[in-house]
């Protein structure tokens, strides 16, 4: 496998933990539960997405990798 699929799963895990710590329910109205569950997703997939593209990026400019 590529490194590139264990950074996304590392970033993964990183991400879905820190988002653990928002209270995103006080965002939204009252019974408003699946339109939670789309922003909470879709801010999951684009921090995923910015974080590991960063990993990858700074591990290919310093040639560490």
């Amino acid at each position: 496998m590529s490194v590139k699929f264990f950074v996304y799963l590392f970033s993964t895990f990183v991400v879905i933990y820190a988002l653990d710590a928002v209270r995103i329910n006080q965002i939204f109205k009252k019974n408003k539960i699946m339109q939670a569950r789309i922003c909470y997703f879709l801010i999951a997939i684009s921090l995923i997405y910015l974080v590991s593209n960063f990993f990858i990026d700074f591990f290919v400019s310093s040639k560490i990798y």
